[in-house]
């Protein structure tokens, strides 16, 4: 137990550096410390379970992973995230002529990644009612399915509060206007491909 404490904090302690490491000289400050609100958000619950030690270190893993992806879009904003650059510099590998993309996808990447990597949280967080397994399985992607809804009706708030340039920036549209239905979709399957590998490893310990 003491051990699993230790790695959970550790694993804290780098994701809060290395977010005030990008903090460092902003590009996009305004709308960096505007994604930020999120990072706080989800900091959260990292800082809850280190006190509570409820999760495992895959759930707790998951969600300081997906905390760095988000780091990583608030530091350049989704839209900008030189994804591809990086790749073709350390790989060679042009991933946008690879996979036919004319966007910056990070954002897809990121929507996708949400419904993989939450998934295991909210396992073991539903778990605790005490539910059946395919139950639970359930209630964890529709759990997913809702937040990613609300998530895409908080950005088409604040289009309504900001500029147009600034809640551009901030949304990541790209001028895609079916940006919000294919980011839940992401999230759908991402989430789903998860709640399948759940479903199969139960059908095994049958």
């Amino acid at each position: 137990m003491k051990r699993r404490h230790l790695s959970k904090l550790l694993i804290l302690l780098f994701v809060v550096f290395f977010g005030v490491l990008t903090c460092i000289h902003p590009i996009y400050p305004n709308g960096m410390f505007l994604q930020h609100l999120g990072t706080l958000l989800i900091l959260t619950l990292l800082i809850n379970d280190l006190l509570r030690n409820n999760l495992t270190i895959l759930a707790f893993s998951g969600i300081a992973l997906f905390t760095i992806f988000h780091i990583i879009g608030a530091r350049y904003l989704y839209s900008y995230v030189p994804y591809n650059e990086w790749s073709q510099q350390f790989f060679g590998i042009n991933i946008n002529h690879l996979l036919g993309i004319t966007r910056n996808d990070y954002d897809r990447f990121v929507h996708f990644s949400f419904g993989i990597l939450f998934f295991p949280f909210l396992m073991e967080t539903i778990n605790r009612w005490k539910l059946s397994k395919q139950k639970t399985v359930l209630v964890s992607w529709l759990i997913i399915q809702v937040c990613s809804m609300i998530y895409e009706l908080f950005e088409w708030l604040l289009t309504l509060v900001l500029s147009g340039a600034a809640a551009q920036n901030y949304n990541g549209q790209q001028g895609d206007i079916w940006d919000p239905q294919k980011d839940m979709l992401l999230a759908l399957i991402g989430s789903s491909l998860v709640a399948l590998f759940f479903l199969i490893k139960k059908d095994r310990n049958n």
